[in-house]
């Protein structure tokens, strides 16, 4: 190959590089996505979990929906006050009182206290337990499980098993929700940071029953109810409820249960 077939073959790929170099500028300039400056800002200051508690697939979801006005600025269950502040003032909205909710298993149903009626040998998931007939080996079919299913859900390490219970560790509680979902018997309940008393049963069997298969158990006797000068406490389906919008934790119900299912959580890392 002579020198002026060299420099031709150099000029037609270099004009080659040169169109291809101005196509891809004309195809970036036309499928350019403009980028909502509010969105990045809002997704700046979400915490990047990812942990889906706020309803939405992820936080680019939801800086999305908050920057076009379809979530509040404080949806994020993770960033809790301080983060919705952010997000409002980014936003130029009003802030709002966003409550600190934390996670509570609602049973007390321990190895010790609760009853075993079977040996349970399948998958070590409480779901898959679940649809077993009879619900793995606790004679309590509403109680916790205790396979781990919500250990193993939560992405901030906030719940554990002790003693064949789901306990949830306050302090590390973000309120995502996942264990709330992951629970087929229903037990996890997102309540008020700042509450203090909890009822830790779910049976819905009548007293006589419920005692029969756990000692940690409601026998729906309404005392608690008629000792409530709040009008906070209500049985349903032979179990006390507690509304915690009239709640002042008074801490009466507490004293005046015969059974000892109300109780007062301390303020430590882990639940009383």
């Amino acid at each position: 190959m002579d020198g002026m077939s060299i420099v031709m073959a150099t000029l037609a790929i270099g004009a080659v590089g040169l169109l291809v170099g101005l196509l891809l500028v004309w195809v970036g300039g036309k499928f350019e996505v403009e980028v909502d400056e509010k969105e990045a800002a809002v997704r700046g200051l979400l915490p990047g979990n990812n942990c889906g508690g706020c309803g939405f697939a992820g936080c680019d979801a939801l800086a999305a929906a908050i920057a076009k006005g379809e979530a509040p600025a404080g949806a994020c269950p993770v960033g809790g006050a301080s983060v919705a502040a952010a997000i409002s003032e980014v936003m130029g909205v009003e802030a709002g009182e966003t409550e600190h909710m934390v996670a509570f298993v609602k049973c007390a149903g321990t190895c010790e206290k609760a009853k075993v009626k079977s040996k349970y040998y399948g998958i070590q998931d409480c779901r898959s337990a679940a649809i077993v007939p009879g619900k793995s080996a606790k004679k309590c079919t509403f109680g916790c499980l205790g396979y781990g299913t919500c250990v193993k859900e939560c992405p901030f390490d906030a719940i554990h098993l002790i003693d064949g219970v789901a306990v949830v560790d306050k302090a590390k509680c973000k309120a995502c929700g996942k264990c709330v979902a992951v629970c087929p018997n229903k037990l996890i309940e997102l309540v008020p940071f700042k509450a203090q008393y909890f009822v830790q049963c779910s049976s819905a069997d009548k007293g006589k029953y419920t005692k029969e298969a756990c000692d940690a158990g409601c026998i729906g006797c309404s005392k608690c109810v008629r000792t409530c000068e709040q009008g906070a406490v209500t049985v349903e389906n032979f179990v006390a409820k507690i509304d915690y919008s009239k709640c002042i934790n008074c801490g009466k119900c507490a004293e005046n249960c015969p059974s000892g299912i109300i109780r007062r959580r301390l303020a430590r890392r882990t639940e009383e």
